[in-house]
């Protein structure tokens, strides 16, 4: 028998040392003295004492804090397994592997523990000891003799799986523990899947830090998991680079942000800064306006990005008079052409406008100075840096080369078409020019209506005044939807590090969303990026998948569809309300009354606009429901999502109201054909589709 469970299993185990025939009471007393350590780690944290060893209290305060960190990484969380599987290998681990030598055995778990010996009772997962187990076969055994999995129970060990992948007796067979893992109700938000991670998922996780990653995934394919399981890693095999970097995860919204944000603490890493594209551009004006769908996809085209360097460049003016600097009783005169020439080489080397502000005055200051040396003075670094400050050098510099507010670049733009007409020149057209400019321009930064599309111009007129800060890595989740500026944003946060770029195309709900992934790579700045596809669903059952990918061939022609692993019969059900919108309201309701007989979460997706009649309908039934990114528990387990955020999230069992309504509530068929696509793959376990009106004709076609 491949799997064990605690009420039949007696199989003796030869290697348990701790005197105890039934393994699996082994196996919980190691669980047991594992959690003993964990515990003496923590306290042994706790009892440092600082006093002595720290010079002032700025150093005692960055000490305690790293204290305190470590002593909230090493929290036991009751219902979290400390480990999840166990490799025993052949031979030796580490060195070279002795023909004949004992072999070792590894518990893998979340992360490491030791006992107070310094001997490891639980190894991370992300160790190169523990990858045998995410990636060994019976083809490529990696020389493990034994792959135990544990099952569990509410934080007890519950029962074990065993495979022998160098006995050729042992038939292949599918992980029953495995299964159940993946299939297990999620109440609460995202958790993490370093229990389940599959080969080609691991591959990817365990990627260089070097080289940036596009992983295009259908829905249940593990995108996300991924992505957040690859910045565990990489923190584990680049902390000290990481930490001098920082690393920051990228998500579409608030509430997928809130949905995700407990992966990476499960995992022990504390520090992972988490943000929308909206948050990294938001830093210095107010988002109260809204553009219509077209002005929003010219001002994300990526031809704006020039507009906005001639914009920026066209505040420099060639000089026309000499510099002179007056010094005690001697006059520097340096003429107005050697000074242009300064202004056109820095304008050659295409500095940052900011950085060339700043260099011209030492410019004109060196010119000085050597005609201070010709004469027979010897000025040092002191005397350049008075000069560069001279009332004359600066009121130069002030006319060739002023200061530029990179907000106030963008109101003109927005507000004179004579100097967006100027600097857009054939690069946009008169019709595109038309829809940039404001109806009523504003008066001033403060009180125009920025809308989020502004704020990413004004983020990318502010880099070319000044480089922006760049990180170590960057994750970037539901990557298809971002227009070419905010690729370009993003690119910004990682110029110097690299990225791990997630999304599926055929998801793509925006009107600027990509449709290719060497297209949105190029505007990122990592053209370079090794782009991975995972086809494996594990996650939206067979039936639900296979519906929902009729409508690939009308919104991602070619993109392959997901095969799912999961065989879920029932888990799908299409139903026709007759009658009218109280009769669909009324079904719906029941729909999620029979959902939430089952155990697990449930989610209500509808069009925004029915949104107000759905919720007020659950209100009448006595139903209370929670919105997009509240927490689910086992008292709370409805959801009322609107289509418009259901994008990244994840319920057991989803009621979806009028697919007809998703699609007529976007711009065009196709945005609304992908918003439906999303809907319709958000189900773990099983699907209910409800609609009066007639279902799209691609998926009756189909």
């Amino acid at each position: 028998m491949p799997a064990h469970v605690a009420e039949s299993d007696s199989t003796p185990d030869p290697t348990s040392t701790t005197g105890t025939t039934d393994p699996l009471a082994h196996e919980r007393a190691h669980l047991a003295a594992s959690r003993a350590a964990l515990r003496g780690m923590r306290e042994d944290v706790q009892a440092l004492d600082i006093r002595d060893v720290t010079a002032n209290w700025v150093n005692a305060a960055v000490l305690q804090s790293q204290i305190d960190d470590r002593i909230k990484a090493l929290a036991d969380l009751s219902h979290t397994p400390l480990f999840f599987g166990r490799l025993d290998y052949l031979h030796a681990v580490g060195g070279e592997l002795a023909e004949g030598a004992d072999g070792e055995r590894f518990y893998i778990g979340r992360r490491h523990v030791h006992d107070a010996a310094g001997d490891p009772m639980v190894i991370d997962w992300r160790a190169p000891v523990s990858q045998p187990y995410y990636q060994a076969s019976r083809t490529n055994p990696q020389d493990v003799g034994l792959r135990r999995r544990f099952g569990y129970t509410g934080g007890e060990l519950t029962a074990y799986e065993d495979e022998h992948l160098t006995d050729p007796a042992e038939t292949e067979h599918t992980s029953r523990l495995l299964q159940a893992e993946i299939e297990r109700p999620r109440v609460g938000p995202m958790r993490d899947i370093v229990a389940t991670i599959q080969p080609e998922q691991d591959e990817i996780v365990r990627s260089g830090l070097g080289g940036t990653v596009c992983v295009q995934g259908g829905p249940g394919t593990g995108k996300t998991a991924v992505g957040l399981h690859r910045v565990a890693y990489l923190l584990y095999a680049h902390r000290e680079r990481l930490a001098r970097t920082g690393t920051l995860v990228i998500g579409p919204n608030r509430s997928f942000l809130h949905y995700i944000e407990q992966v990476l603490p499960a995992l022990g890493e504390l520090e992972v800064k988490q943000a929308t594209v909206d948050d990294l551009v938001r830093t210095g004006v107010e988002v109260r306006g809204e553009d219509e769908a077209a002005t929003a996809v010219v001002k994300g085209d990526a031809r704006m990005a020039e507009v906005l360097r001639r914009a920026v460049r066209s505040h420099v003016t060639a000089p026309v008079e000499p510099v002179v600097v007056v010094r005690g009783s001697r006059r520097w005169r340096v003429p107005a052409y050697e000074i242009k020439e300064m202004v056109d080489e820095l304008l050659a080397r295409d500095m940052r406008y900011g950085a060339a502000h700043e260099a011209l005055p030492q410019r004109i200051a060196h010119a000085v100075l050597v005609r201070m040396e010709e004469a027979g003075e010897a000025p040092d670094d002191r005397v350049q840096n008075a000069v560069a400050r001279n009332p004359a050098v600066k009121a130069a510099v002030k006319a060739i080369w002023p200061a530029v507010d990179p907000a106030k670049v963008v109101l003109r733009l927005l507000s004179d078409a004579e100097f967006l007409a100027a600097h857009a020149g054939v690069l946009l057209s008169e019709e595109e020019q038309k829809r940039l400019l404001w109806a009523k321009p504003a008066r001033s930064v403060k009180s125009a209506k920025w809308s989020a599309a502004d704020a990413v111009l004004i983020d990318e007129a502010g880099d070319l005044v000044a480089r922006t800060h760049s990180l170590g890595h960057v994750v970037l989740d539901e990557a298809q939807d971002l227009s070419p500026m905010q690729y370009r944003a993003v690119g910004r946060r990682c110029s110097t590090g690299s990225a791990t770029v997630l999304g599926d195309l055929a998801q793509g709900t925006t009107p600027w969303s990509t449709e290719s992934w060497g297209e949105a790579l190029f505007h990122l700045g990592k053209a370079d990026a090794v782009v991975e596809e995972l086809t494996a669903g594990f996650r939206v059952p067979r039936e639900v998948i296979a519906y929902a990918s009729r409508l690939l061939p009308a919104i991602s022609p070619g993109l392959a569809a997901v095969e799912s692993v999961r065989e879920a019969p029932g888990s799908l059900a299409v139903r026709e309300v007759p009658g009218g919108a109280t009769e669909l309201d009324a079904a719906v309701v029941a729909a999620c009354e029979e959902s939430l007989r089952n155990e697990g979460s449930i989610g209500l997706i509808a069009a925004d606009a029915r949104i107000p009649v759905l919720g007020a309908a659950l209100e009448a039934a006595g139903h209370a429901y929670l919105a997009p990114g509240e927490e689910t528990t086992a008292e709370s387990r409805l959801t009322l999502v609107p289509a418009s955020l259901a994008k990244g999230l994840e319920y057991d069992y989803v009621v979806l109201d009028e697919p007809g309504a998703v699609v007529d509530g976007e711009p065009d068929e196709r945005t609304g054909l992908r918003r439906l696509y999303v809907a319709l793959t958000r189900a773990v376990s099983g699907l209910t589709v409800l609609h009066a009106a007639p279902l799209p004709e691609v998926l009756v076609q189909a």
